[in-house]
């Protein structure tokens, strides 16, 4: 563990503390893989927080997030305690201008991260078909985008990245990472063989957005269209089908997959993720009696702040802290159903089930969530006016931006005989239209490397139809 003897924040101090908290954390049940913390310099940590990881692929967005970051943070609008990457084992990185009690949290609560990820179901299936090294293997893939700018130069690469990157979040969770092409053979219906798309995708194929697939199978058999079901993972259907890429092009898509997935269980588990975090860490401090009492005193004032439900004094949550929530939901499920339903709960549901199975509407008032709109006042200004207080619309309400990794609900249903592609938006089930400025932009990101006609079927904001060609 490289911490600095010289620190200001005492971390010799650090150091003394994290095995006795590790061994704490594990006496109360926690069970994660070694976890190697670093402690940097904010600017180090801001650029890991953009790019997503320590050292990753080149692209000119991450400067534009990049930029809005560090504006941010000089405004004071935002503060990064820690990042932490799962694997085995975990990176954590510490701020060094943090003081000692901060970063004693910060340690407390990376141990609950990391005993949240080995064992939550959906982070140790992402894992296990990702790998447990994604910080290597993420500089490894920067290594080979590096050398396809030497051979191939910034501007087609770019294009390329332009393309993966505009596209990172349509992947399908439901498929695995090595996943087989298709079949080139369609079976009869009602044959042993069926449809490729097993389990719950062929039991529930006339779901919205799945009519073409029942249309296909009714064929009495021969070649298999392309797709012969809707494909929602683009990334992997450009790799594997589009006519004229090059082997290093699919390379570039199939890593932006890739890392996509390692993602999604941070993102489809943020709120139970970071509640399961802050309780620990407000817990092992209480019980860690070999911390000082004043550390402990302005560690408690820390997590204060942590898991505050505004952004600061006197503003009202126009989007929920998912540290506040998360937390007081693991607090009332430990005191009134005990740590072992806590144990196993962590390990068998994402945010989805978590917030549908525990927010109650007792909860909710006490936490004084709600879904609300805008109206005009009188003077032509926006206010913002509660909606609703009905718990299941506040569930769907907090959900609703974690529906299919946030991203328009965008699949590909025919690739024709001369190689061209169209793409229908499910706005049914999405509950929103497409931006038309964007969509069209996408739409020219995927024509680039497709390199035939493209076409999106889609709505706009109002749920008027609408049709984007590219040639």
């Amino acid at each position: 563990m490289p911490f600095g003897p010289n620190s200001p924040m005492s971390n010799a101090d650090l150091a003394d503390y994290t095995p006795k908290l590790e061994a704490l954390a594990q006496e109360h049940g926690l069970d994660f893989y070694p976890v190697d913390f670093e402690v940097v310099p904010p600017s180090f940590m801001m650029e890991v927080a953009v790019y997503g990881l320590p050292v990753r692929m080149p692209h000119w967005s991450f400067g534009v997030r990049y930029i809005y970051q560090y504006i941010q943070h000089r405004m004071g609008h935002s503060r990064i305690f820690e990042v932490v990457f799962p694997g085995n084992p975990n990176r954590a990185y510490l701020v060094n201008n943090n003081s000692l009690p901060e970063n004693t949290l910060v340690t407390a609560h990376v141990l609950g991260h990391a005993d949240f990820s080995k064992n939550n179901d959906l982070f140790a299936r992402m894992q296990s078909q990702v790998g447990y090294h994604i910080v290597e293997q993420a500089a490894e893939r920067a290594h080979r985008i590096e050398e396809a700018i030497a051979e191939y130069g910034q501007k087609r690469v770019e294009a390329v990245l332009d393309a993966a990157l505009a596209l990172e979040q349509n992947i399908d969770v439901n498929f695995a990472i090595n996943r087989p092409e298709y079949p080139e053979r369609v079976e009869r219906r009602g044959s042993r063989g069926q449809s490729a798309r097993q389990g719950f995708q062929g039991r529930f194929g006339k779901l919205p957005g799945q009519g073409d697939e029942a249309g296909r199978e009714s064929q009495s058999g021969g070649r298999a269209p392309i797709p012969p079901w809707p494909e929602y993972d683009l990334l992997w259907f450009i790799a594997h089908y589009a006519p004229d890429m090059e082997g290093w092009e699919r390379d570039i898509f199939l890593s932006v997959r890739e890392e996509s997935f390692y993602f999604y269980p941070v993102f489809a588990c943020q709120i139970m993720n970071e509640g399961w975090a802050s309780y620990w860490h407000a817990r092992l401090l209480r019980e860690a009696d070999f911390l000082p009492q004043q550390l402990y005193l302005d560690a408690i004032k820390a997590h204060s702040d942590v898991v505050r439900p505004y952004a600061g004094e006197n503003a009202v949550a126009l989007s929920i802290n998912p540290y506040h929530v998360g937390f007081h939901m693991w607090e009332r499920i430990i005191a009134e159903h005990g740590l072992d339903t806590a144990l196993r709960l962590r390990m068998e549901e994402d945010d989805f089930s978590f917030i549908r199975n525990w927010l109650d509407e007792g909860l909710a008032d006490e936490l004084q969530l709600f879904s609300y709109t805008t109206r005009q006042g009188r003077g032509g200004e926006e206010q913002y006016v509660i909606q609703e207080r009905d718990i299941h619309a506040l569930r769907e309400s907090i959900l609703h931006p974690k529906f299919n990794y946030g991203a328009p609900r965008v699949y590909i249903t025919e690739m024709g005989t001369d190689g061209s592609l169209v793409l229908k938006h499910d706005h049914g089930t999405d509950g929103r239209g497409l931006d038309a400025e964007r969509a069209d932009k996408v739409l020219d990101y995927i024509n680039r490397v497709w390199r035939r006609p493209v076409r999106l079927e889609t709505a706009d904001p109002q749920g008027r139809v609408k049709v984007l060609d590219k040639e």
